[in-house]
Parts: C-alpha cells; structure tokens; sequence
C-alpha cells in the first residue's frame, strides 16, 4: 500500500482533540457545482471497481503522458473559459474529465519538484531550493515506475535543480532539457542525454514548444521501435507561455486585436464562461491595483527599457492611453500564441502516440505548473523596444493586467498561495479507463498526488525502503476513484508554503496569509475567490488550523535530512 497518513496517525501527530469533528464540514456534499469537496459513498466504490476491471482487463499496464505548462493561468485554455486555441487540450476535456480544484505549489520549481517526486517540495529540499542536497531517500518517477516494467522519457524543462541530471539523478532513460529559460527561439544552454549541446543559431527555425515535442516524438519512435511491448511514461514540460512573451509570428497573427476591450471585460467574460460550464460557482475576485511582486523591475527601468507603454500595476483599463491598451492587448495576443502553440504541439505528440497505436491505453494528464504571473524581470538577451512584440529580440512579460485576467475569478498570481496562485487545470484522459466523458471532479487534489496516482494505476505499490532507508510516508493520494465518479478523496489536508506566502486546507475551509499579515480564512465551497475574510469570526477554527499547518511545516522542514 502507498505509504500514507491515517487520520488516526495524523491526530496523533497534530495532538488536537477534536479536529476532525471540527472540520466536519469538507466531508459532505459542496452547495453548489465547483465549489467545495463532494462525497461518492457505495456508488463511486462500485463504479471504481468497474473501471479498475475495463482497464486491467486489457492485460497491460497503461502508458502514462504527463504534460506540464508553464506560468499559465487556471482560465487561459478553452476548455476552462479562456479565448485560446485549444483545440486538442478541449477534446480531451470532452472525451475525459476536468479537476475544478487542483493545486499547484504557486511555483515552477517547487511544483515540478512534487510532480517528479511526489512529496511536497520542503521534504525534498526544493522550496527554498537546496543545490547538491536532494535526500539520499529521494526518488523521482522513473525509480517508482522503472520496477513495474516502465521505459522513461522526459522533454522540456526539468528544474529539479538539487538533481540535475534526468538520466544520472532522475533515472530516465532519454532525455532532452532545455536549462535556458530566457529564449523560446534561440536557446544557448539544452541538453540530449544529459550531455550539453551547441547553443542554438539565431535565424534558425527552433522554437521551445515545437523542439520539445520533437525530441519526445523522437523518443517515441524510437520506443515503439526497440520497446513496443514494454509501457512507458512520457514527462512533456513546455517552457511556454513563461516569460519572455515570445511565439511564431502566424500563431500570433491569430489573436491580433482579440484584447482590445482590455482585461477587465476579459476577466468579466470568462468569468461568465467558467460559471456556466461549471467550473466555479463563486464571485468574481476584485481586481488589486497594488499587489506585485517585490523583485519586479522598477517603474522607470520599464520606461527605459521597455517604453511608456507598460503599465506596472492591475490598474483599470479605462485609465490607460490609447497607446497603452494597443501595447497590452499586444502582449496579450502573445501570450495567448504561446499557449495555442502548446496545444498545436500536444496535438503532434498524441498523433504519434496513435501512430504506435497506444492511444486508448495511455493515461494523458495536464497541467500548469502555477498561476499566470505578474512579474515584471528583464534577463537573457533585454528587450529591443524597437522590435515586434512577440519577436525573438524582445523580453516582454504578461504583467498584473493580464495575469489578473489569465487567473479569473481568483486572488493573486504565481507566487502567491491564494487561489490565482495555486490553482491549476487538470484534464484527465484514459479511453481505456475511464468512461465518463466530459464530467467534471471536485475533489481538492494537489500534484503530490500524481505520482501514488500513476503508481496505482500501474498495478503497483510504492517500496517502503529505497537505497537502504524508510522515506517519510507519501504525502498525497491515488486519484483513482475519482477516474469513475465524482467522489471526494479524503485527506488531512493540504499544504502550502513558499517564500513569505503560507496556507492550509482542510475540508472546504482554507487559511491563507502573506509575510508577517494575520491569517485570514475562506469557506472554499462558495469563496474560492477569496473574498470573506472569516477569520475574525472563527477565531478558533484558524487556531486550531494554525497549529495544523504549524506540525506539518516542521515535519516537512526537516524530512529532507537524510537520516541512517
């Protein structure tokens, strides 16, 4: 069995009498479609077991393609309200399910660190991250999967940074990685194999998202080849749309224009979208025109070195000059480039994966590594003012405008451990598996959660020792049960800290604070954008939850020193 907590043992941990009582309220149904937890009960067991036999029936393990995006918010593709292109990440949406409350860590590398893991980032040394010191217990995917008969492969973007290597330290088999995170089109620091390659000319064709996809094709091909009888897992981690805005000039030809009524009516109009599809079921958040991050650029290093058009704070849009909105909408048709052209390039791996006629049996999760950003940084090559935005010589980001807009109906951006933060799609696809076809789950999940996931899935159990010593028990849970109904996977809690941002959940309550600011508290089944503060009126409830997060952020803290 995954090596879990119990509530019996958690109680025990926490020593607080009572709590699971007091938390009652995350047990049963949410009040409403997309908010809160829901209960499944007798039925969902037996419909779990009826998927459990159509996939096993087929007498093999299934194929497992993990894909991971970068920076982009919870409402930016189609399928979850967005005005994006999406057309392959939207069928499988309507041929699987979608996850209205899936949580990411709010960061690239501490949400790649659980994806690859499956503990929270804090045990393995990855938030703050930690060079040289991943645990002498640590394992990544391949070393869960390896031992149930998997070939690896992983394409894009690792950041797994206190184990460098996705072959020496990750266990994969093939690997391509790009470490250069400043260039979509010429790219001076990548790797094959764990083996450093020439930097990239400019003038030459390579863009992130496409040259990604083409080296996991190349790794397909070459598994269908010499491994056909064997399962494999695919790791597809696009840079793409992190900053710099940068994308081909005919996906960006598509959204010239589409964002010229600014992000306040964008945001009002996927808010409306989300509400119908059920996605959520709360208001819409109030747009902050304060809140950024403390490392951005200064005003007049944006004036310098990007111009008069940039607009460093979620400022209404009716405020801005008429150049201004021409300049924003800009960077917006950019970004929203970026996220079709992932979909393009998703769209040629699944073609290859039918062509190896491995489709029915491959499991295919997406999600992004964290909320849009509102970040405003100038690395790599700086930016050429004079340039088209979009285009190799320019370093735009998304800013708090648009990031506001790409994390609609939510709180915050990347960074942050509010909801616009921490909450990612998820689209779950598995003709074999599942036979739901476009329904929605509502169960709060986190990406610790994928790798008991994939491991159940797979016939297998996780070993209690590795190289000779006990890991800390498994933070997350097997999705499984939820792959057949919409049924509520219990746990203790969820678990969030980075930087000065801190937050638990527990049930359908959430408390949430920033630096040295008072907790605040929010009932998530109708507030997921966070905007009835009820601490004030549920002192104990944010005790007794204090304490909780307070236990387990000294346990985490400390996981990662290796112990004989």
């Amino acid at each position: 069995m995954l090596r879990t907590f119990r509530r019996r043992g958690f109680l025990q941990f926490v020593g607080l009498a009572g709590v699971a009582a007091f938390f009652r309220t995350g047990s049963g149904p949410a009040a409403q479609a997309g908010g809160g937890s829901r209960a499944g009960g007798a039925n969902a067991q037996a419909d779990a077991k009826a998927a459990d036999a159509q996939g096993a029936g087929r007498g093999r393990k299934p194929n497992f393609l993990v894909v991971v995006v970068d920076d982009m918010g919870y409402s930016d593709i189609g399928c979850y309200g967005g005005e994006a292109q999406t057309p392959v990440l939207d069928k499988l949406a309507a041929n699987g399910l979608r996850f209205t409350q899936c949580y990411s860590t709010a960061r690239c590398w501490p949400s790649r660190s659980c994806l690859l893991t499956g503990y929270y980032a804090q045990q393995v040394n990855m938030d703050p991250p930690q060079r040289e010191s991943f645990p002498k217990w640590g394992r990544v995917l391949p070393h869960y999967l390896k031992p149930l008969g998997y070939r690896c492969y992983t394409s894009g973007k690792w950041h797994l940074m206190n184990a460098p290597k996705p072959i020496a330290n990750g266990g994969f088999h093939r690997s391509y990685v790009t470490h250069d995170h400043d260039r979509h089109f010429y790219p001076k620091n990548h790797e094959l194999d764990d083996k450093k390659l020439p930097p990239v000319e400019p003038g030459s064709d390579y863009y992130s998202s496409t040259a990604i996809a083409s080296r996991a094709i190349e790794f397909l091909k070459q598994h269908d080849n010499e491994h056909k009888d064997e399962p494999f897992l695919m790791y597809l981690a696009f840079i793409a749309p992190h900053f710099p805005l940068q994308a081909p000039k005919q996906d960006i030809a598509k959204y010239k224009g589409k964002f010229d009524d600014g992000w306040d009516a964008c945001r009002k109009r996927r808010w409306e979208r989300m509400t119908k599809m059920g996605l959520i079921n709360c208001a819409l958040s109030a747009r902050d025109a304060e809140t950024v991050p403390f490392w951005n650029e200064s005003s007049d290093a944006l004036a310098k070195e990007v111009g008069p058009d940039e607009v460093d704070h979620a400022v209404a849009w009716d405020s801005l000059t008429d150049e201004q909105k021409k300049f924003q909408s800009a960077k917006m048709a950019v970004h929203t480039a970026m996220v079709d052209r992932n979909d393009q390039e998703i769209g040629r791996v699944l073609e290859q994966v039918k062509a190896m006629g491995a489709f029915e049996d491959t499991v295919i999760l997406f999600v992004s590594d964290n909320g849009a950003s509102a970040e405003f940084i100038l690395r790599g090559d700086r930016n050429d003012k004079t340039a088209e935005p979009g285009s190799p010589e320019t370093y735009l980001c998304l800013g708090p405008g648009w990031s506001t807009a790409s994390n609609t109906p939510f709180r915050r951006h990347k960074s942050w451990v509010h909801e616009g933060g921490v909450a990612s799609p998820l689209i779950v696809h598995w003709p074999a598996g599942i036979q739901a076809r476009g329904k929605l789950r509502h169960t709060p999940c986190h990406f610790v959660d994928v790798a008991p996931t994939l491991v159940d899935l797979a016939g297998g159990t996780v070993e209690p020792t590795w190289k000779g010593l006990t890991p800390p028990p498994m933070p997350g849970k097997s999705l499984r049960e939820t792959l057949a109904s919409d049924t509520t996977i219990q746990r203790d809690y969820i678990y969030f800290h980075h930087m000065d941002n801190k937050a638990l959940r527990v049930g359908d309550w959430k408390i949430v604070c920033e630096k040295d600011s008072p907790w605040e508290l929010y009932d998530l089944r109708t507030d997921r954008a966070e905007s009835n503060n009820q601490a004030a009126a549920q002192p104990e409830r944010v005790k007794q939850m204090t304490a909780i997060w307070q236990k387990a952020e000294d346990q985490y803290t400390t996981d990662g020193d290796d112990k004989e």
